[in-house]
């Protein structure tokens, strides 16, 4: 169930925003084991004159960035999950995107389950639900 925030460089695009969720979508299960039903994309452009990386703009470096920004619930993926994941992610972007400016970034943040959840309910009380149900 993560909330997937991206933003790159570039003009609004809806045919790339698809493609961004989708390939997004797509690692997330694959890497991070996410259900992809309940999986939140959000796009957002920035113009590559306005986006800086070592004092430069993108428009000056003659590459696009992005910055994506997930949250997952604490512990429910190993270190490895995330490494592999965050080089996914890289060169996923720079497949959709171009030449994609070594400052991008990716930013997992583990949420403990108590302070995270959708539809009104937390993560834990849909874990320790699913427990009592298997019991």
């Amino acid at each position: 169930m993560p909330i997937i925030n991206v933003s790159v460089t570039g003009k609004p695009d809806a045919a790339l925003s698809a493609a961004i969720a989708k390939q997004v979508t797509e690692l997330t299960v694959t890497h991070l084991r996410k259900d992809a039903t309940i999986t939140a994309v959000a796009i957002s452009y920035h113009d590559p004159e306005h986006w800086f990386a070592g004092g430069k703009s993108l428009a000056e470096h003659g590459a696009n960035s992005f910055w994506l920004d997930i949250k997952v619930v604490d512990g429910t993926n190993t270190k490895l999950e995330l490494e592999a994941y965050l080089k996914a992610i890289f060169l996923g972007f720079g497949s959709l995107l171009g030449k994609v400016h070594e400052e991008s970034y990716a930013f997992v943040h583990e949420v403990p389950a108590a302070a995270y959840g959708y539809g009104g309910k937390t993560q834990e009380f849909r874990f320790i639900s699913g427990r009592s149900k298997a019991a």
